[in-house]
């Protein structure tokens, strides 16, 4: 019973996985006139394209099996390349509300196989990494225009480590 047990914490220690965390890519700009609903939800703009595919480029050999993703067309676009490089994994849609986020980080913390990639906004991207990490790993919402963060986050056991990063073309 005892070499189980020791078993057991070795794999719990050893096994984890990697969370993903980025804001979706650029988004186009508001034509004149455009309708409320346009405005609310606006498409990705070419370097907004540009930067999804190079999001797919620097995560197509980390094994993502689960792709999170708001409701919106950016974010959605953002995550859409990856997802047909994966052979279309089933883009989960999570609410970005922030009542709702301490439930989205629990289903999140339930992941033990395969990789995640979730896609946000500026003002929830800090908060998906800080309360995964349980600390305060980055300071605070994103400026409207930056676009290049790759926020990474191991979990190896219970311990989460944090690392930032940079993708695609260089933003502010």
């Amino acid at each position: 019973m005892r070499y189980i047990l020791v078993f057991l914490s070795i794999c719990l220690v050893s096994c984890g996985n990697t969370y993903y965390i980025v804001r979706h890519a650029e988004k186009a700009p508001m034509e004149a006139g455009a309708s409320q609903m346009m405005a609310a939800d606006p498409p990705l703009s070419e370097a907004g394209h540009s930067r999804a595919n190079a999001l797919k480029d620097a995560l197509a050999g980390k094994k993502i099996r689960h792709i999170f993703s708001t409701n919106f067309k950016r974010t959605l676009s953002t995550a859409e390349p990856l997802n047909v490089y994966n052979d279309h994994t089933r883009i989960e849609i999570y609410s970005s509300r922030k009542d709702s986020m301490d439930l989205f980080i629990e289903k999140l913390k339930l992941i033990r196989k395969g990789n995640v990639l979730v896609v946000g906004h500026s003002n929830t991207i800090d908060d998906i990494a800080n309360k995964l990490c349980g600390t305060s790993v980055v300071p605070g919402d994103l400026k409207e225009t930056q676009y290049d963060n790759l926020f990474v986050v191991k979990r190896k056991g219970n311990r989460y480590i944090f690392t930032g990063k940079k993708y695609g073309a260089a933003t502010e």
